[in-house]
């Protein structure tokens, strides 16, 4: 393990996007009832995702499933993204996370939270962000339709949005 003062800081997580519809909150004329279409379904996608709070980078990728295999391709891109950079990945203890077969790039030092403690998970408050403004009160006539509007709106983030987005007063 190696902590350098150099090192990025880099907080990780997966989060699942899919077609099956998200019912939010919505202004309607009093005394009537306004018929909302949904689409029900269990077709999703996992956005892999990892943030730095305070300069805003953020690395994303797409990925059929949550588990080890997955994880270490994301770190293998991870590590090809910022090949000068040593990296200190923050993430949850989900089993996958800490799976035997990971393979983690030499330039990535991983660091655990504590069970049970999303909201010191700073992507959290971006994934939030992103659900908000892409699968609330939306339809998606096909996975592939919402993965392509999933990646248009990350890769329209401004990195001071992503910063502030993911700020906290105890980070």
């Amino acid at each position: 393990m190696y902590r350098t003062l150099n090192a990025k800081v880099f907080f990780f997580d997966e989060s699942r996007f899919g077609t099956h519809s998200k019912i939010g909150h919505g202004w309607f004329k009093r005394g009537s009832r306004t018929p909302i279409k949904v689409k029900l379904g269990f077709q999703n996608f996992y956005v892999y995702g990892a943030v730095n709070h305070l300069s805003g980078e953020m690395i994303s990728l797409i990925l059929p499933h949550v588990n080890a295999y997955c994880l270490t391709i994301f770190l293998k891109e991870m590590s090809h993204q910022f090949p000068n950079d040593q990296i200190i990945l923050v993430l949850d203890g989900a089993g996958w996370h800490r799976a035997k077969d990971l393979e983690i790039p030499q330039n990535i030092e991983i660091v655990y939270l504590p069970p049970y403690s999303p909201e010191l998970n700073p992507i959290e408050r971006l994934w939030q962000h992103i659900k908000r403004y892409t699968i609330r009160n939306k339809i998606y006539d096909s996975l592939n339709h919402l993965e392509t509007e999933i990646e248009l709106f990350i890769r329209k983030i401004p990195q001071a949005d992503i910063s502030s987005i993911c700020s906290c007063n105890y980070l």
